[in-house]
């Protein structure tokens, strides 16, 4: 069986609303009969992969993800720029002759085409043409893009734009290059319209949830008008409520290294750098919901970290009763630990070891869990 490294992490979040609905309240969801939060887990990979953590431990590593990116081919093909160049709104110069907006149209959507379904435009009256052309170029799903594809279709928009003809069905095939791309190796793609570019999750994320029952509350605001001098219309010049709440969250992942190894070409050193990074994102970076507004960054304060090829296994069933009391954090840790004694005396060991780090007891540390979870590859 692979080899698998399991993170339970405790982290407490003050008033905020870190990932909400479409009606603009925190998500929540009924466990063991209570109400509780709960972040989603898209919500948290985002947040990760985004991170500055992730950007800085892989340039060159990180993928783009659009729908958009026939768009991006078609402006540089009609500009003769580099496609990195115009991701990136850099004001570059040209190094490619320009191509004739037929040719842009059509190269593009051919690029585009290999990544998924093409939009069809809805046919509105009085609709800008440069709206609707745009939409033609774009795809109907969101495609996670690797920097070895973006440098193949920069490659292609080169040898179409030197030699005008049109792209064949061999120049499309070398679109499919492999991927190095830490955060699709490490969440996946699916195309449904082309399965050929899936890639396996290596990382399982559960979506965070609270450990105790919870009440959404409103924050009833006004705003005042600076220029209001009181002579009339005393008051605020705005009213408004947005609704919040705290608490502390379980969140839970499960990383199939050899997975992971095998989506980055077999780079053993790139997957324990990519693991010790999303550790680290994991128990230092939050969703930025309403970050502004409530402030609401928070590290983890418990972390227990396991390595091993038995069954992974969350322990969220821990959680099942809402923890009570007036020490929530110390609670949730003697029933986290209390669970996880139990389930191996019942199943036995889930792990051949484990590292803890307990923020609020001073025990363990960050740099000694990431020494483990990397196991001396990196």
């Amino acid at each position: 069986m692979s080899e698998f490294i399991q993170l339970h992490i405790l982290t407490s979040y003050p008033p905020s609303n870190l990932n909400r609905d479409d009606l603009g309240t925190p998500k929540t969801a009924m466990m063991g009969g209570a109400r509780r939060l709960r972040v989603s887990s898209q919500s948290l990979k985002r947040a990760w992969r985004t991170s500055d953590a992730f950007q800085k431990a892989f340039n060159g590593h990180l993928g783009i993800r659009t729908k958009e990116m026939g768009w991006q081919v078609y402006l540089a093909l009609k500009e003769g720029k580099k496609l990195v160049d115009v991701i990136k709104g850099d004001d570059a110069d040209p190094v490619n002759p320009p191509v004739g907006e037929r040719d842009a149209v059509a190269w593009a959507q051919e690029i585009a085409g290999v990544f998924g379904k093409l939009k069809v435009p809805k046919e509105k009256e009085n609709e800008d043409p440069e709206k609707k052309k745009k939409e033609s170029l774009c795809v109907e799903q969101m495609v996670h893009f690797s920097p070895e594809e973006i440098a193949a279709i920069d490659d292609l928009i080169a040898r179409l734009a030197a030699s005008g003809e049109n792209p064949s069905g061999e120049d499309l095939d070398l679109l499919r290059n492999q991927c190095s791309a830490v955060d699709i190796a490490m969440f996946g793609r699916m195309l449904a319209a082309n399965p050929a570019f899936n890639k396996e999750a290596a990382v399982q994320v559960a979506h965070a949830i609270s450990v105790h029952r919870v009440a959404v509350e409103d924050d009833y605001f006004t705003a005042v008008d600076d220029l209001n001098r009181g002579e009339e219309d005393v008051g605020a010049g705005h009213v408004g409520q947005a609704e919040f709440a705290a608490g502390l969250f379980y969140a839970y992942l499960c990383i199939n290294r050899d997975l992971l190894v095998e989506n980055l070409g077999n780079d053993a050193a790139l997957a324990d750098r990519a693991i010790r990074a999303l550790v680290e994102a994991a128990v230092k970076v939050g969703p930025k919901g309403k970050q502004n507004s409530f402030a609401s960054r928070a590290y983890a304060s418990y972390l227990l970290a396991e390595r091993g090829r038995e069954q992974p296994r969350s322990l969220s069933v821990a959680f099942l009763k809402p923890v009570s009391g007036d020490d929530y954090l110390g609670n949730a840790i003697q029933t986290l630990t209390r669970t996880r004694k139990n389930m191996e005396e019942a199943y036995g060991a889930c792990a051949d070891a484990c590292q803890e780090m307990n923020a609020v007891t001073g025990e363990g540390t960050l740099d000694e869990i990431l020494r483990f979870v990397a196991d001396g590859h990196a």
